[in-house]
């Protein structure tokens, strides 16, 4: 297949009871993708992927009910989620790769770093949540009142593309607005167990605020801390921010490559 004149692999591997899909483009050392809550690998990183595969392996995944991926007979978890990244990769036979995840997945990325810390080298967090008070009040009335006419259309239509049964959108939806509802506090120990270098990202008109983000930061030994202009996902072109003006000069690709190639302390 190909995009933005890229070929690459794609495939589904077993992992964990569900039938997981993923792509692999570019060469190099592997940098793990992980989307957010009702996204796909194009909404969120359609426009970032070519960029990164210029120098780096990048295996990008579609999580639990999400895109491509099955589903399986329980709600989402992010530990879950983490689980499952982690049996995928060691089907691929990787031992080792850095992880972008952006925000549902950004906690993924976390998550990850907190269960599997072996398998990581280094961890960027996109518009992550750990605390419940890392997000306005407004936003847990919204996720209890969340109905699919009011998601996104752009992500509706994201799902629609690539899903093999779009009868599964409403599912993807509930399970995801679920999730947010029950989300509990991570424990600051298990976030200041992470060891591994930690770039935490988000806009300064983002969902999470820039307190959490600064006491994230603060909480774990090798965090580095950017707050960039603009909304939501709009420093990676993430579907719903994209607009005729977009540039990829506006993108954190080099900020995320220089975080990558230092060497690690």
């Amino acid at each position: 297949m190909a995009t933005d004149q890229q070929t690459f692999n794609s495939g589904y591997s077993e992992v964990n009871g569900l039938n997981m899909y993923y792509e692999i483009h570019g060469q190099g050392k592997p940098l793990v993708l992980i989307h957010g809550g009702g996204s796909t690998i194009p909404s969120n990183f359609g426009k970032v992927i070519p960029l990164f595969a210029k120098n780096r392996k990048v295996i990008a995944v579609e999580l639990q009910a999400h895109g491509r991926t099955g589903d399986r007979n329980a709600d989402l978890t992010f530990e879950q989620d983490a689980d499952d990244v982690a049996a995928l990769l060691n089907n691929l036979n990787i031992d080792k790769a850095d992880f972008f995840g952006f925000s549902n997945g950004g906690t993924t990325a976390l998550q990850i770093a907190i269960r599997h810390p072996k398998m990581v080298n280094k961890t960027i967090m996109g518009s992550a949540l750990a605390k419940r008070n890392g997000v306005p009040g407004w936003f847990w009335d919204f996720m209890k009142q969340a109905k699919l006419e009011n998601m996104p259309e752009a992500l509706k239509a994201a799902y629609r593309e690539v899903a093999p049964d779009i009868s599964g959108l409403q599912v993807m939806h509930d399970k995801d607005a679920r999730r947010m509802v029950n989300f509990k506090d991570i424990p600051d120990g298990q976030i200041m167990a992470v060891t591994v270098p930690v770039l935490i990202i988000i806009a300064d008109k983002d969902v999470i605020t820039p307190e959490h983000a600064i006491e994230l930061w603060r909480q774990m030994a090798h965090a580095e801390l950017a707050i960039i202009p603009g909304g939501h996902g709009e420093y990676i072109g993430e579907i719903t921010t994209v607009t005729p003006d977009t540039k990829e000069s506006e993108f954190v690709v080099p900020m995320i490559e220089k975080f990558l190639d230092k060497p690690n302390p």
